[in-house]
């Protein structure tokens, strides 16, 4: 039977049929919903783990014990999972283990546009790239078999239009795979710097025996279209390419993208007058190339920035133009990313602006808070160094600036990487004041559970982390429990808690607007008594504007959060209940 099913939703069923036993991942798009796919299937154990680190040692873990495991993660979030990563590139497996990794060329939601190749090679694991829906399923189950075979975890790398786009798939049976016998190995399983040495040997003869691999496997696929021009490519690249070009230039897809075969190359180059190599983000196939003295166009001819299309490719290759599309004659609005109306960070951030303070952000939905007209985050830089950042401002400035500096940080990212940087501020006698902002969920990346919110993967019921009792337990006395929208009693709770001499938490708790179970009643509109004070367009709500001089509310936006009503002096926005 074919189904239609998204990149993501194929590395799932892929997992399911390969028999894996163990999922342990951390919610980050373009990579969330292989996890969830995988919670659907009752035979597959599965978990949020509180970050991508914590994630990677449970399949680690799992796979010693001899199961089939996975962890999966963006492409920031393997820098959060490598530590663990490295490592066991040496120690090797048991059952098979796969990292699945998203990548996000056009920084589509992330920070950056890393490439993650180059941890394929700097960990010395192999790297399957699959360039469609149907390899994500193929590719995952290779992957876990190539993992077994040669005593190494696998990497499968995806993009944001792998992963979200969709294409027929072929599904099979679940395959049978009994968990291996575990047995007591020091030698292989403690890596102590005595085993560590020896291992290192084993991995380097790994590499070799995969390089020739990679010259034979069927993954590596030639199409000779009889064509001068080559290409060598991979991922969607190849999708892009083929479009493009069609039956004007031969291919070499490599779906092994590390290690990268050297004679296949070469033999496939040496058959054609141009050789192009395409591949978005950092020049890596076209470095590889170079070295082995094939002569390729790579960077050269396309960028390094974002992603591509098949009319820059085919600009690039055969210098032809795109049709002209057709004029659209009205002009397309700007749709700047905002917060969702009754977003309830909406009324933290109209607070600290308000106050004039220095804002160390982290990464979430919150991050919004940097846009205008609210325009209050300083710094954004990863995950959880929103609290340690600015203790590191605070040591610089000195006590007079901390007096004016905040951090904010959501509940789940709290959990996975700024409880840390809460206990340097205690430890290291900081006064910092961190706010926490508690949505009731992990907003950014689709309404996922998390260790705060007292649910599993799965919805089942689970021990609920207290952040305030969290707090106070690593030595803060001051934790302030307090609702943003209630704008007054907020703004007084920050400037009590930015005074004072020693670190202090706020959590800004109130749960984020699209929950199934948040409901407000009734519409807000503007009165006569309007003064066009424009207090409330401060607020950046996407349901309030400007017509001419005039303050509106769109009633089809309005959730009727009722933030603008506490926000207006002149209390000139009423609520209709019905």
């Amino acid at each position: 039977m074919k189904k239609l099913l998204l990149g993501n939703a194929a590395v799932a069923r892929g997992a399911y049929e390969a028999g894996v036993n163990v999922v342990s991942s951390y919610p980050g798009t373009p990579s969330t919903e292989i996890t969830e796919e995988i919670a659907k299937f009752e035979e597959v154990y599965a978990e949020w783990a509180p970050n991508e680190k914590v994630a990677a040692e449970v399949a680690i873990g799992a796979a010693i014990a001899g199961g089939r495991a996975m962890s999966c993660c963006k492409h920031v979030g393997l820098n959060v999972m490598a530590d663990p990563v490295f490592t066991v590139s040496y120690i090797g497996v048991n059952g098979g283990l796969v990292f699945c990794v998203a990548d996000d060329p056009g920084k589509h939601s992330s920070q950056n546009e890393q490439d993650s190749r180059h941890y394929a090679e700097a960990a010395k694991i192999p790297m399957l790239e699959p360039a469609d829906s149907a390899e994500c399923k193929e590719f995952t189950k290779q992957a876990f078999a190539l993992s077994e075979q040669f005593d190494t975890p696998v990497f499968l790398r995806l993009s944001t239009r792998v992963s979200h786009s969709q294409s027929l798939v072929e599904l099979c049976e679940r395959e049978d795979v009994p968990v291996r016998e575990y047995q007591k190995d020091i030698a292989k399983n403690v890596m102590m710097p005595g085993n560590a040495i020896k291992k290192h040997v084993v991995v380097e003869k790994r590499t070799e025996d995969l390089k020739a691999l990679a010259e034979t496997t069927a993954i590596n696929v030639v199409e000779d279209n009889g064509a001068k021009i080559g290409i060598i490519t991979a991922g969607i690249a190849y999708m892009y390419a083929k479009e493009a070009l069609g039956n004007k230039a031969n291919f070499l897809k490599l779906g092994m993208v590390y290690p990268l075969p050297e004679k296949l190359i070469s033999d496939f180059a040496a058959k054609c007058d141009k050789v192009f190599v395409i591949e978005e983000l950092d020049p890596v196939l076209e470095n590889y190339c170079k070295s082995i003295g094939v002569e390729v166009i790579g960077k050269d001819a396309f960028t390094m920035l974002g992603e591509y299309t098949p009319a820059m490719i085919a600009k690039a290759v055969l210098g032809e133009e795109a049709p002209a599309c057709a004029a659209i004659e009205e002009a397309i609005p700007a749709r700047p990313p905002v917060m969702c109306p009754s977003c309830p960070h909406r009324g933290t951030f109209y607070v600290l602006k308000k106050l004039g303070l220095t804002v160390s952000g982290d990464i979430g939905c919150y991050t919004l808070g940097a846009v205008a007209p609210l325009a209050s985050v300083d710094t954004t830089i990863c995950m959880g160094a929103s609290v340690s950042a600015a203790l590191g401002m605070a040591k610089v400035k000195g006590s007079d600036f901390n007096k004016k500096l905040v951090s904010v940080i959501g509940d789940s990212t709290f959990i996975h990487s700024g409880i840390t940087g809460l206990i340097d501020i205690v430890y290291n006698k900081g006064a910092n004041t961190v706010i926490i902002l508690d949505n009731s969920i992990t907003g950014m990346t689709g309404h996922q559970d998390n260790p705060t919110t007292g649910k599993t993967i799965r919805g089942e019921a689970t021990k609920q982390v207290d952040l305030i009792k969290l707090a106070q337990s690593v030595g803060i006395e001051h934790v302030v429990v307090a609702d943003p929208f209630d704008v007054k009693n907020f703004e007084a709770v920050v400037k009590a808690e930015v005074e004072r001499d020693e670190p202090s938490v706020i959590i800004a708790q109130r749960p984020c607007a699209l929950l199934k179970g948040v409901k407000y009643e009734g519409k807000c509109h503007i009165s006569e008594e309007c003064r066009k004070c424009k207090l409330c367009m401060k607020l950046g709500c996407p349901a309030i504007s400007l017509k001419g001089d005039a303050v509106e509310i769109d009633t089809t936006q309005c959730n009727g959060c009722g933030l603008c009503m506490n926000v207006c002096p002149f209390k000139a926005i009423k609520k209709e209940e019905k």
